[in-house]
């Protein structure tokens, strides 16, 4: 059975509404852009980050790390739900496809330095971004559970984009 380190969020520390809140990373999916403590799977870290993450006050772009709101397929899919850490991929009205762990958007090799080689898998697959959707995914495809399996994320899913980090605790 493949491993499920989904990159679920441990905590809301702080925070409602227009304003930024702080996020703990619980899951591997975003390794090593974003670091889990140990011992969990697929954890590099011995102190979890922390995140801060604002609303949108713009559109949201290509390469965002966001908190998101997932679907409720993903707790059929993935076995757990509620707000997960992704990157933004496709935007709204874009194909998405995924060969051999490679990402092209509209016919384009997407260019990702974030993404190591062995965290990619070897998926293969298409998808349609509907209008009014974003298509994200983990920075650790092997143990992400992300867009691909539960399908695109709407745009009041999107909680905020993350615009700091603080690695280690």
């Amino acid at each position: 059975m493949r491993l499920l380190a989904i990159g679920a969020l441990a905590a809301s520390l702080a925070g409602t509404g227009g304003c930024a809140r702080m996020f703990v990373i619980a899951g591997s999916s975003m390794e090593p852009t974003l670091h889990c403590a140990r011992p969990g799977s697929g954890c590099e870290a011995r102190v979890a980050d922390r995140v801060r993450v604002q609303p949108y006050s713009s559109s949201p772009r290509r390469g965002d790390i966001v908190a998101v709101k997932t679907p409720a397929k993903a707790a059929i899919v993935c076995g757990s739900s509620g707000i997960f850490l992704k990157r933004i991929v496709g935007l709204p009205g874009e194909i998405v496809r995924e060969r051999r762990g490679q990402i092209f958007v509209e016919g384009l090799k997407l260019s990702e330095p974030y993404v190591e080689p062995d965290r990619r898998d070897q998926m293969t697959g298409t998808w349609h971004v509907p209008l009014g959707m974003y298509f994200v995914l983990g920075d650790n495809r092997v143990l992400s559970c992300d867009s691909r399996e539960w399908g695109s994320v709407s745009r009041r899913g999107l909680i905020g984009k993350v615009v700091g980090i603080r690695h280690g605790g």
